[in-house]
């Protein structure tokens, strides 16, 4: 099943601008002084409002509340740190649940995962694949923010960036029996873009992606090509879009079964109105938030605060 109704978010305590992280993440912008308190009440108040519309929208959401210490500024982000699979075995019939830990970049961004362990094992999962190891080696993979994922037809997609690596790419689709799909993707001044959640996002029925941010044209043809092999609607984003976090959404589903497309509002007004109607048209309700502050000093948007269960 692509979608799932339930969710997991982090409420920060001490969000910030990352030091760690900014190295190669040019969405972030940097605060400084007295404005990091504001910055995290600010974040505080969007993160909650953020909840409220996920839950009146009928969306089952979980949130666990950050703690000071360790001082982990990026845990509003927890969809880096792991991800959840559910899948049946077509010989047996059998439901294998897995959770997936992944390598990290940030020192930092480790600690949030040690915070993250205690409510995972709680969960039931048949199967756990752990692959921080490869940190040791200077290679990360982090989450679906490296994985675009078409979890109905077990393709990953993923443009190569010091967050994402080949290597750990290779490993983990073996271990969850993915194909998978590499590329190159850089912003406007040739640098590669952190995490493909931000150049594209995949769907039930569509797949925004910032097409004129993969330069190679064989690459970009063939991503193109696989998408629609899978029956995506491809819908293409400027750069301007993808500035604006319009490839940072997530669809997602309710109690109801009816489907809701989640972005920030600066994702939504960067939207054309023919876009906005491709959507409203597939039958699916656009569930906008506002999170300036999360954006700017964070570097994410709305995809990046869900991470979710399956």
């Amino acid at each position: 099943m692509q979608t799932t109704d339930h969710l997991l978010m982090v409420r920060p305590v001490r969000f910030a601008f990352n030091e760690e992280t900014a190295a190669n993440n040019a969405f972030q912008q940097r605060t400084e002084g007295d404005e990091a308190l504001r910055i995290q009440q600010q974040a505080v108040e969007e993160f909650d409002h953020y909840v409220n519309l996920l839950r009146s929208a009928g969306v089952n959401v979980d949130v666990l509340q950050d703690t000071p210490e360790p001082f982990t500024p990026d845990s509003i982000f927890p969809n880096n740190c792991f991800s959840t699979h559910c899948d049946t075995i077509e010989q047996t019939g059998e439901t294998v649940r897995t959770l997936v830990i992944y390598p990290m970049y940030a020192q930092n961004r480790r600690l949030e995962r040690d915070k993250l362990r205690t409510l995972l094992d709680t969960m039931k999962f048949d199967r756990v694949v752990d692959l921080t190891s490869w940190e040791k080696e200077g290679k990360y993979l982090e989450g679906t923010g490296s994985l675009i994922l078409d979890r109905e037809h077990h393709i990953a997609y993923a443009c190569l960036s010091p967050r994402t690596s080949s290597e750990v790419v290779r490993e983990w689709a073996e271990a969850l029996g993915y194909d998978y799909f590499l590329f190159d993707s850089t912003d406007e001044q040739g640098t590669p873009v952190y995490h493909t959640n931000v150049v594209m996002n995949v769907g039930t029925r569509f797949a925004f992606v910032c097409m004129e941010s993969i330069a190679d044209a064989h690459q970009r043809e063939t991503l193109r090509s696989l998408l629609e092999e899978h029956d995506k609607i491809v819908v293409d984003l400027t750069f301007e879009q993808m500035n604006r976090f319009a490839g940072n959404m997530l669809e997602v589903r309710n109690d109801l079964n009816e489907k809701i497309l989640v972005m920030s509002t600066t994702a939504l007004d960067s939207l054309t109105p023919e876009q906005e109607n491709l959507i409203l048209q597939d039958g699916m309700r656009i569930v906008p938030v506002d999170i300036p502050v999360i954006e700017k000093a964070g570097g994410g948007s709305a995809r990046c605060m869900i991470a979710e269960i399956y």
